[in-house]
């Protein structure tokens, strides 16, 4: 039988891979074929996306796809949360795309919750509070340039604007839909009552659609830029929901740690939990694969280790730097959710300034910087799961950490210490492999997520720590 390949264009916020997916023998296996360098651009004092460059990497990749001889099925796209694209009477960008890390929410939580209490705005959505959540983003273009959301008819997240070029329907993948804070976790759709009280304007929110929904054929201008035609297949397109349909395990005692530039920690539960209780324990109900939650926390996670590094030995190897953190003694930690580690212009002063404030010893060299990082977040997620415990009433035997962050041995060994429990570590692309398990699953490949899973337990190697 002749191979199928499904393409997965997982774009991060440093950096971007085209990945081809393929089943054979029982197992998955998966072959990058393309990577490209991502990053926010500060244009007139804003930190901004440029889409028209992104756009240009995903041809480019899928195009890869012809010269090697490996046409996909279909193809899907996962991203960051949060961010959007505002487009006009025809179709066309309307203004810059802002970054989440661009400092112009600054202020919007207090005039948000001028209009609706924090406390009630966390019963109605169930969204951890962030200031770059998109409905901070909204407001500020309210406030500050309403002329663009005057001018906006849609409002597509950064994912359901590459699918729209790809395919040319405009819809809202639900998971992606979900990090924008204005979803109602009941019906899985727009909070019209919240959107109107805020004063966004109704026409920029369109249909809400699920993971492994086929949004048909590639444009004829596309498929004549790459060379082939494909079906276009939606994801889990919040890269999130994407790395957590790949966790390899269908127990339900098991908590999971998407670990990269961030780290989300939490639980897949089949429903929303919008309780005070939870509110004030910082957890959030994001949307998953088929409808579900994914209940968790946003850690500041491995974007401060990446930071130090890029500050001050921009060439070392991650696993050079773990190693040197663990012969260091230092005993210094910080809150890795600080406001003070979002976007500072040098991470290394921001950590020492907080030990120092704090009357802690003071990391000088890299290692000492790193160890201090990096027990900090193992103390964060032992807390983060002593906090899911509390409000679940559930007991989690194992933490299953996938992404990038699961090859930081250093790191899994402190969480493993830190949780008192087992840490599986893998698959390492969680990500790209639940994308193209929501294809696979679209395709008939697999009936279903526990089939899927069971797969993925098979298919990659994973570490045990405990």
């Amino acid at each position: 039988m002749e191979t199928k390949y499904y393409l997965a264009i997982d774009i991060g916020a440093s950096s971007g891979r085209h990945i081809l997916g393929s089943y054979t023998d029982g197992k998955i296996s998966l072959e990058e074929i393309y990577r490209f360098p991502n990053g926010m651009d500060e244009e007139d004092g804003k930190l901004v996306w440029d889409i028209d460059r992104l756009f240009d990497h995903i041809i480019r990749g899928m195009k890869k796809c012809a010269d090697i001889g490996k046409i996909p099925e279909s193809v899907g796209i996962d991203t960051w949360g949060v961010d959007f694209v505002l487009l006009g009477k025809e179709d066309k960008p309307v203004g810059k795309v802002v970054g989440y890390r661009d400092h112009r929410t600054e202020g919007m939580d207090e005039k948000v919750y001028a209009v609706i209490s924090r406390e009630d705005l966390y019963k109605r959505v169930g969204i951890q509070k962030a200031i770059f959540n998109t409905i901070f983003q909204l407001y500020a273009l309210k406030v500050r340039e309403p002329d663009l959301l005057e001018e906006a008819q849609t409002m597509l997240m950064i994912p359901d604007y590459f699918h729209f070029l790809l395919s040319g329907k405009k819809v809202c993948e639900y998971s992606e839909a979900t990090t924008t804070g204005l979803i109602d976790p009941k019906t899985g759709d727009w909070d019209r009552q919240l959107t109107d009280m805020l004063g966004f304007p109704q026409r920029i929110f369109g249909e809400i659609v699920m993971p492994g929904t086929c949004l048909g054929d590639l444009t004829v201008q596309v498929q004549k830029k790459v060379g082939y035609n494909c079906k276009v297949v939606l994801p889990p397109s919040h890269d999130t929901a994407s790395a957590v349909l790949a966790v390899p395990s269908n127990e339900e005692n098991t908590c999971y740690i998407s670990s990269g530039t961030w780290s989300l920690m939490g639980v897949e539960r089949s429903y929303a939990n919008c309780s005070e209780e939870s509110e004030k324990a910082n957890l959030t109900n994001e949307g998953g694969y088929g409808g579900k939650i994914t209940y968790l926390t946003n850690i500041m996670g491995l974007w401060m280790i990446q930071s130090v590094r890029r500050e001050l030995a921009p060439d070392m190897d991650y696993g050079e730097l773990c190693d040197l953190a663990s012969k260091e003694d230092i005993d210094s930690v910080v809150d890795c959710q600080d406001p003070s580690f979002l976007s500072p212009d040098d991470m290394a002063e921001a950590v020492r300034e907080y030990c120092k404030k704090t009357g802690q010893k003071v990391p000088e060299t890299l290692p000492q910087l790193a160890a201090v990082i990096y027990n900090s977040l193992a103390r964060c997620y032992a807390d983060t799961l002593e906090k899911i415990e509390a409000i679940t009433g559930s007991h989690y035997d194992k933490i299953n950490i996938i992404g990038g962050g699961s090859k930081a041995g250093y790191l899994n060994l402190l969480t493993a210490k830190a949780t008192g429990r087992c840490v599986v570590a893998g698959p390492s692309e969680a990500t790209a492999a639940g994308n193209i398990l929501a294809q696979m699953i679209s395709d008939g490949v697999f009936a279903g997520v526990a089939p899927a899973r069971e797969c993925v337990e098979r298919s990659f190697e994973v570490e045990v720590y405990s």
